[in-house]
């Protein structure tokens, strides 16, 4: 092998030799010329190269090429949009944990990869900005191991983005180690965003336990143990809440110290304050005393959970480790749902006649179907129930809470969901929840929207493909409540799915009425529900809701094929004075005048509006409108996206089209895929950069035209003639060219592509034509 690949300089082996011996090296290697360290960072083993880039970047060289060889060599795959990759380093760091975290990566398959120095997750854990953990969650219960403490305090400064998918049903210590991780991550972390995606059958448990820490929302700081001890952080909040409201603690009196004299409680845990002790009996459903101990230790609980529960203890009031060793290791998760639902309400009712005040659950389920149910057990307001008093009574509603009014959040007899979140500890929350194909039952929406209610940290929602039905009514009713807070900051609404539960406009008027403070509102129905026109009873018709003056920048509508419903669009628009962007998809044009009135109130009442796109809407009996918007000199990006344009126009329409544009100076960017172009009408936009043009367009995307490489090239001397005739001088940038005809003359198509490239960047795709539909015969 040498002699074939002939013998190696002398460099070649002194920085060989200098690799293999860089743990006595490295500081003179740092100290080497820049000539000399651009040879030998190759050499390098990932965790020495990692350590070099402080001095690569003073010596003046670049580590990237090297991470990015290193990529094609261990991962062997191109990454999505590798163009935008701007730091190979971070990308390589980044997926090389998440495999080696996940068991995909052998780290003794590359040699690189191979140091007695390097940790794989420790030392690449401060890289990793966005996570995903999957099916049964191994990632978490091997993040949150005890070996592992220091690559999770990494990952709780560099964690930003925390996704979810493919997940499976797990057992409790999965979840356990699943709390830890959200503990960690988001409440003393950086994580500002919560993803879940592909869930087709949920584990309520778990997504309402991931949903309610996304939002903050947990027992209190010493209830989260970790390795046998209480959450330092936590404790050390806890301690300074506690010296600053000692005096407020002592004149309400609703602490005993007497009750807490126990050394068998105190051992392996700290007091918990008394707002930590009151932020528990708000989270968990078996509680209704006004208190509640500290957890106990692992080995407290590990020692109870040998010894059998005395279940009169709750009833008589025996020891408080026996209440709580009972509580701890009952197996609730062992039972089935209909055996939960009678064991939490046994407890409920238990309890609700001891009034102890050490009563310790543990248990998950309680703790999540206690967000949902709150209001169903009576702890809505601890002082407003008493034992007499019926269920009806409980489930009432006070006037500021989520989910009341609509018939979708009132099933099992109330307004279920509620609980008073002021008297719950609230930890650090994420600032964007999406939820993409994880159906969303009646019980989880409530949950939802209690979490939506006080949620104020939320930037960002989106709720797509999630089956909500009539139960979007109950996320409405959070985000109304949400809205009354001063400090909310959410900005952000997207919501989609298959079927439209009411038509697009009604819903959009109720979120807007909702939620007047949005900045981008967007909803997408791909289907119509048939018996939309039977609306549940006590939900309203939207259609006389009044739209108060939103702040609405972009609003983006796909309708089922359903019709544009000016008469709930137009007020929208009239209420949305500071509206940028406009994007209506899917809708139908019942009679011309619609659109006709539509661009009038765009013109008095949306003076900001820059960006319009129409997508799927055929406006080929509409050519005045097309006309007038492309004359309009505020709007500076147009799209027609498959609106049939020339589908009945004439050559006099096309050239209407091309001395309007060359006439507007305002207009950045006009987008026409898939409206039948052909050859002709190509070559002919090219006169849009004519000598004698005023236009100022540097966009123009005619993908999906039935463009052919003969066009492409016509087009391409065409405008380089006018570049020539206006001296060079053009601010057209960028062309855009996917799923065009270009691979019936190979030859043709490249020489096209390499002379517009010299003039602009052209975006394009090694489309197959002859596995396209072959629907537009005519402009062959």
């Amino acid at each position: 092998a040498m002699a074939a690949e002939g013998p190696r300089s002398l460099f070649a082996l002194s920085a060989a030799a200098v690799s293999r011996s860089m743990g006595a090296l490295e500081r003179d290697v740092w100290a080497l010329p820049g000539h000399l360290l651009r040879g030998l960072l190759p050499l390098l083993t990932v965790f020495r190269l990692e350590r070099a880039e402080g001095a690569a970047r003073r010596a003046g060289l670049s580590t990237q090429p090297i991470w990015r060889k290193l990529w094609d060599d261990v991962m062997k795959t191109r990454p999505p949009n590798s163009e935008s990759i701007t730091c190979w380093r971070k990308k390589f760091l980044e997926t090389f944990f998440s495999n080696v975290l996940h068991g995909v990566l052998d780290i003794s398959s590359d040699w690189r990869l191979n140091d007695h120095h390097f940790s794989p997750l420790l030392h690449s854990s401060p890289h990793v900005s966005q996570l995903t953990l999957c099916n049964m969650l191994q990632g978490a219960v091997e993040l949150t191991a005890e070996h592992n403490q220091k690559v999770l305090e990494n990952l709780a400064g560099s964690l930003r983005i925390l996704k979810f998918q493919h997940l499976l049903s797990s057992d409790q210590s999965i979840r356990r180690s699943l709390v830890l991780l959200l503990h960690r991550l988001i409440h003393h972390g950086s994580v500002s965003q919560v993803s879940m995606y592909s869930w087709p059958v949920p584990d309520t448990v778990l997504l309402v336990l991931i949903l309610s820490m996304s939002a903050g929302f947990w027992r209190s700081g010493n209830a989260l143990a970790y390795h046998s001890s209480p959450c330092g952080l936590c404790r050390e909040e806890d301690k300074a809440q506690s010296q600053e409201s000692g005096q407020a603690q002592a004149e309400r009196g609703h602490y005993d110290e007497r009750e807490w004299s126990d050394g068998e409680n105190q051992q392996g845990s700290s007091r918990v304050p008394e707002e930590a002790d009151v932020e528990v009996h708000g989270l968990n459903s078996v509680l209704s005393g006004p208190r509640s101990p500290p957890l106990q230790n692992q080995a407290c609980e590990e020692a109870s959970s040998k010894m059998p529960c005395d279940h009169t203890g709750i009833q008589g009031g025996s020891s408080p480790r026996c209440v709580s060793d009972q509580l701890s290791c009952h197996p609730v998760l062992r039972k089935t749902r209909r055996r939960l639902k009678s064991a939490v309400g046994k407890k409920r009712r238990c309890l609700r006649r001891s009034r102890g005040p050490y009563a310790d659950p543990e248990d998950l389920y309680d703790f999540v179907f206690t967000v949902a149910r709150e209001g169903n057990s009576g702890l809505l307001d601890k002082n407003s129930t008493t034992e007499g008093e019926n269920t009806e009574n409980w489930t009432s509603s006070s006037p500021g809470s989520p989910c009341t009014g609509y018939a979708g959040c009132k099933k099992r007899g109330g307004s279920a969901g509620i609980f008073s979140l002021k008297a719950a500890h609230r930890f650090r929350s994420v600032s964007t929840l999406e939820l993409f194909s994880i159906p969303l039952t009646g019980e989880t929406c409530r949950t939802l929207s209690n979490l939506l209610s006080s949620w104020v940290s939320l930037e960002n929602l989106v709720l797509s493909y999630n089956g909500l039905g009539a139960n979007v009514f109950c996320i409405l009713s959070g985000l109304r409540a949400l809205s009354r807070h001063s400090d909310c900051h959410l900005r952000v609404v997207r919501v989609s799915d298959v079927f439209s539960h009411m038509p697009c406009m009604e819903l959009v008027c109720c979120i807007l009425s909702a939620f007047p403070q949005l900045y981008t509102l967007s909803v997408s129905f791909d289907l119509k529900n048939q018996l939309e026109g039977n609306r549940p009873e006590g939900n309203p018709s939207c259609s006389e809701v009044e739209i108060p003056e939103s702040c609405l920048e972009q609003l983006e509508i796909r309708f089922p094929r359903e019709p544009l419903h000016t008469a709930f669009l137009l007020p929208v628009l009239k209420a949305s004075k500071s509206l940028q962007q406009l994007s209506l998809d899917s809708a139908t044009l019942p009679c011309s005048q619609e659109l006709g009135l539509l661009l009038e109130v765009l013109k008095e009442c949306n003076p900001n509006l820059k960006k319009l796109s129409f997508h799927d809407v055929n406006l080929a009996e509409h050519q005045k409108e097309v006309l007038l918007l492309l004359q309009d000199p505020v709007l500076q990006e147009i799209t027609f996206s498959f609106c049939r344009l020339f589908e009945s126009s004439t050559t006099e329409f096309l050239w209407e089209i091309i001395n309007t544009v060359k006439r507007n100076s305002s207009l950045k960017s006009l987008k026409l895929p898939g409206n039948r172009l052909g050859n002709h009408r190509l070559v002919a936009l090219a006169d849009i950069f004519s000598e004698d043009s005023s236009s100022s367009l540097c966009q123009l995307d005619v993908s999906s035209n039935c463009i052919k490489p003969d066009g492409l090239l016509e087009f391409t001397k065409k405008l380089e003639g006018h570049i020539q005739q206006r001296g060079g001088q053009i601010q057209f940038t960028h062309l855009r060219l996917f799923q065009n005809w270009l691979d019936q003359d190979a030859e043709t198509a490249q020489e096209a592509l390499r002379r517009l490239k010299a003039v602009c960047s052209v975006v394009n795709d090694s489309w197959d034509s002859s596995q396209a539909f072959a629907d537009y015969i005519s402009v062959m």
